[in-house]
């Protein structure tokens, strides 16, 4: 055990489970739900790149078979709107992606993406709309409207 006790492991072990639970528990008492709490919990570093003009860059893809399911804000996911998923921009968001020389707006509805190295989930019928569909991950340039 490297010169640690079982005991000494477990009682590691016991502390790092409670302040997990504490630091859930103070952001769903916060008013945050669930998956937002746990969005938090496992994505604190955004992996793009922000500028205080308010745009970032990074890859993009897409997702499309959830049809009807609740989004992290409540709303039914539907692929063809113009919605997207982003780890922590408000609900209601706008944001202007670009992807080559294609731009759509989309609204922030959802959390995620929960992939290393993306910066946002679009619905499929945004992805469609800038030509993303076609390999699923794509790089593009975000600007808040």
């Amino acid at each position: 055990m490297h010169g640690t006790t079982t005991r000494a492991c477990a009682r590691k072990l016991a502390i790092r489970s409670m302040l997990g639970i504490g630091a859930v528990t103070v952001l769903i008492a916060s008013g945050a739900t669930a998956s937002e709490a746990k969005a938090r919990r496992h994505w604190q570093n955004a992996n793009a790149a922000a500028t205080s003009s308010g745009s970032f860059s990074g890859k993009a893809s897409y997702y499309g078979s959830e049809t009807g399911s609740r989004t992290a804000s409540g709303a039914r996911y539907n692929p063809m709107g113009l919605t997207a998923a982003h780890r922590t921009l408000p609900f209601g968001t706008k944001l202007k992606v670009t992807h080559g020389s294609r731009s759509v707006v989309v609204t922030v509805n959802d959390r995620g993406p929960f992939v290393r190295g993306r910066v946002l989930d679009l619905s499929k019928g945004a992805a469609s709309v800038i030509g993303l569909t076609g390999r699923g991950v794509g790089h593009v340039v975000a600007e808040v409207q």
